[in-house]
């Protein structure tokens, strides 16, 4: 008798409900946070890194495109590594830095939560604010979460809103006279050449406009994925960078380079007192709270998942694949991570989190722009999107020169990076030698 099939994943998910996805998996808490840090670094001319992180990840999209047209069926960098490479260890790694990527993401999103948006209410220790964000977010993610795109859709339009509020009000201050568009072309070089200055802010702007390779894990429920998925992928990283360009141009021309990086992750909202003196600053407040709480929350039930997904694949040691008896969710996981994330909270700065989060997926998309080109050996019979040459390599050299010390890069992040992946490894081995040889296959990763 033959085995019963299992049931494919609806496919439901159209183009329209595709870009919203990728737009909304872009915007959050890179622009509502890091502003002033990045404006720190650059001086005036704050539209410059952002573009450039855009362009970096634009040639990096092209790959993650060509990648899930030839696997529509599978997504995600750790198995594009291991059909690429087949090797064990690389294809653990490579997880369990998108892994550690969430969680630093989660944390800059606690940061900002508490140290930003939650004092237009109220001002509270910032450790006190934490433990309840993060015990908060864990409460959630283990009752049990069902991901819907069309709540993507509602909370798109509310992060863009928040967004729209600054251009429209800056551009109405602008057209009224206000503003010095002479800072848009100044570049801070107190400390270092122009070359540097600008490596080091898009260094941090990176993290701006990561997200959107978390659109390949919809490939099996977009209906024709191999055909709206350039489109959809293309054009939504291309209005978040509009929107990214114009917010930063706007707040260059109306607030001085050193007054956004005094009031690092409340630059916004100073540039808002300026713009629109008469505006409720709690509204936008709001909608922060709302825009850094949905980051957060997306990235811990990522990492959550994924320990667990490698706890089940015998790679990590097994009680991370715990499940709970009657939530039917990862607890083991979703408490250590949680435990990671606010150890960073209240011991590491806002603009490190963000810029060791961007470090480490700059790591991991350096090979996967590796891994398209390895695979072009591979050849499948049906039809799908292919990368230009030059994207892919193009994309190694920019992702992996931005993930050096050469960028300006400064060490902390580095250290943290290597503490988390540091972790990864000792659990690896530890686990080694109880169960000895291990297979990791990575599409089982992440699913309960």
């Amino acid at each position: 008798m033959e085995p019963e099939s299992k049931p494919e994943l609806k496919r439901a998910i159209g183009p329209k409900l595709l870009l919203f996805f990728v737009v909304g998996d872009i915007l959050g808490t890179g622009i509502y946070a890091l502003t002033g840090d990045v404006a720190a670094r650059i001086g005036g001319a704050l539209w410059v890194p952002f573009l450039a992180a855009f362009v970096v990840a634009f040639l990096t999209a092209f790959s993650y495109l060509e990648l899930v047209g030839k696997y529509p069926g599978a997504g995600g960098a750790a198995l594009f590594t291991h059909k690429a490479f087949g090797v064990q260890f690389l294809t653990f790694m490579v997880t369990f830095t998108v892994m550690s990527s969430g969680v630093t993401s989660a944390a800059s999103a606690a940061k900002a939560f508490g140290d930003t948006y939650l004092k237009q209410f109220a001002t509270l220790p910032l450790w006190l604010v934490a433990f309840v964000f993060v015990v908060g977010l864990a409460l959630i993610n283990f009752r049990g979460v069902g991901e819907s795109v069309k709540a993507n859709v509602v909370l798109t339009f509310i992060e863009l809103g928040g967004l729209m509020i600054i251009i429209v009000a800056g551009l109405w201050a602008i057209g009224s006279g206000q503003g010095d568009a002479s800072r848009l072309v100044e570049v801070d070089t107190s400390d270092t050449g122009v070359l540097l200055s600008i490596t080091a802010a898009t260094s941090l702007a990176f993290f701006a406009m990561v997200g959107f390779e978390d659109s390949v894990n919809m490939a099996e429920e977009t209906k024709d994925p191999v055909k709206i998925f350039p489109r959809a992928m293309l054009v939504g990283m291309g209005i978040a960078a509009a929107v990214y360009v114009l917010v930063a141009i706007v707040s260059s021309m109306l607030v001085p380079a050193r007054e956004l990086a005094a009031a690092k992750s409340g630059a916004l909202l100073h540039v808002l007192q300026v713009s629109a003196p008469g505006f409720p600053l709690q509204l936008f407040g709001a909608i922060g709270l709302l825009a850094v709480i949905n980051s957060a929350l997306i990235n811990m039930l990522m990492a959550s998942r994924l320990l667990y997904g490698m706890a089940n694949e015998r790679i990590l040691p097994n009680f991370f694949g715990t499940v709970h008896p009657t939530r039917r969710t990862p607890w083991v996981s979703i408490l250590f991570t949680s435990v990671i994330a606010y150890i960073l909270v209240i011991s590491v700065d806002l603009s490190v989190l963000g810029g060791t989060t961007a470090l480490l997926l700059l790591a991991v998309f350096t090979l996967v722009n590796v891994a398209v080109l390895v695979l072009r050996k591979d050849k499948v019979e049906h039809r799908h999107f292919r990368a230009p040459t030059w994207a892919p390599i193009l994309g190694i050299g920019l992702c992996g020169f931005l993930a050096t010390p050469l960028s300006g890069r400064p060490a902390s992040q580095f250290l943290i990076a290597g503490i988390l992946l540091g972790i990864g490894v000792l659990l690896w081995f530890v686990n080694y030698l109880v169960v000895g040889r291990i297979n990791f296959n990575p599409e089982h990763v992440g699913k309960e």
